[in-house]
Order: C-alpha cells, then sequence, then structure tokens
C-alpha cells in the first residue's frame, strides 16, 4: 500500500498542477469573451441600448449551438483547429482550446442573466444623464452586477473542472488521465477514489472562495 502511495501521490500532484493550469488558462480566456458576448446579447436585444434584432438573433444562434454541443464530441470536432492554434492534439495545452470553446457561450448566458438583473432605472438615468453606451456597461450594468458576475464565474469554473476531467478521456492529461489510465485501465480504484477526492477539494475550495467574494461584493 505505501508503495502503491508512493507512485500516485506524485502523478496526482502533477496531474492536479496540470488541471489547474488548464482551468486557470480556459478561464483566462473566456471571462473576457464571454463578458463581451453577454454584454452583446444583453445591449442588441429587444430594449437595449443599441437594439439590433438581426444581430442578437445571430448571436443567440451561435451561443446556443455551442452550448448544445456535448463537450465530448466538441473535444474530437475542433481536432483540427486546436492542432493549428498549438500544434498539438494532446496534452494540456491541447486541452484548453476546446475547454474555452465551450465554455464561453455558457459564461455568455450567465453574464447575459446577470446583467438582466440590473434595474432598467439606472440604466434610464444614466441615458437621461447623458452617459455614452460603453459608459452605461462599464460604469452602471457590470458594476451593479459584479456579485451575479463572480458567482457566475465561480459555477462555469466549477464546469470547467468537470470538463478537464472529461479531457483526460482522449489525453488531455490532468486528473481525469490518471484516473482513467491507472485507476480505470489498471483497476487500481485507490486512484480511482484519490482523483474524485482532489476534484471534490478543488471545488468545494473554488465554491467557498467564490461565495465569499460575491458576499464581499454585494455588501460593499
Amino acid at each position: 500500500m505505501n508503495d502503491g502511495w508512493s507512485e500516485w501521490a506524485p502523478l496526482l500532484w502533477t496531474a492536479t498542477r496540470e488541471t489547474l493550469v488548464m482551468v486557470g488558462v480556459a478561464m483566462l480566456v473566456t471571462i473576457p469573451f464571454g463578458l463581451l458576448l453577454g454584454v452583446l446579447l444583453l445591449i442588441t436585444g429587444k430594449g437595449g441600448i443599441l437594439e439590433q434584432p438581426i444581430a442578437n438573433k445571430i448571436l443567440g444562434a451561435v451561443v446556443n449551438v455551442g452550448r448544445s454541443v456535448p463537450f465530448i464530441i466538441l473535444l474530437v470536432a475542433v481536432i483540427p483547429l486546436t492542432r493549428a492554434l498549438v500544434g498539438t492534439t494532446i496534452g494540456t495545452t491541447a486541452a484548453i482550446v476546446p475547454l474555452a470553446l465551450a465554455t464561453i457561450p455558457f459564461f455568455a448566458r450567465i453574464v447575459e442573466t446577470a446583467l438582466r438583473e440590473v434595474p432598467g432605472g439606472l440604466v434610464e438615468a444614466a441615458t437621461a444623464a447623458g452617459a455614452r453606451r460603453r459608459e452605461i456597461v462599464s460604469k452602471v450594468l457590470i458594476p451593479e452586477a459584479l456579485p451575479s458576475l463572480v458567482s457566475g464565474v465561480t459555477i462555469t469554473t466549477i464546469g470547467v473542472i468537470g470538463y478537464s476531467a472529461m479531457a483526460g478521456a482522449v489525453g488531455g492529461g490532468g486528473l481525469g488521465d490518471v484516473a482513467i489510465r491507472y485507476g480505470y485501465q489498471r483497476y487500481e480504484t485507490e486512484v480511482t477514489i484519490a482523483t474524485v477526492v482532489v476534484l471534490v477539494v478543488l471545488v468545494q475550495l473554488l465554491q467557498w472562495a467564490g461565495d465569499w467574494f460575491a458576499r464581499r461584493l454585494s455588501h460593499a
């Protein structure tokens, strides 16, 4: 047992770092692009400050298609794009591409929903005061929706952790890869259990931090 753990502990540590890198970089891509897409969905919608029905329908369709494709299928479907962008289709770096593509539309809808919660009176007051569209977005909509946006980032990041585990099924590295190669293929149940425990701890810590930060912002 001790000999087994002496082998698995370094693997789990390396896999955890790979998972954190995948999730972190994917979220660094997801947050700005998802935020931009979510803002556009809101302001081009009916009654928005930049109402554009056709553009809104196109954006909505793109987001809906992106959210409809199962992640495991997306992993395979974007292999040519992944190879073109990072030069490989396996490993942690390659997994970041489908992770970001899967989560951007998801986060965009969360952003849109969060911004819709901002009272319309605030936008009307800013418009009456002569604020430009950019100022309404950056100084009214986003600041007022910040607690909800932080919660949305937390939810999205937890989702990315789950996706990263699936990426291990196709050589994406991380905890999912360890669980499959050692826990499933070698019938090492202890490795599978240890992987699940690490994932649960990561999710719990992330959820706690996200909730704490959102509460602090809501009291500000």
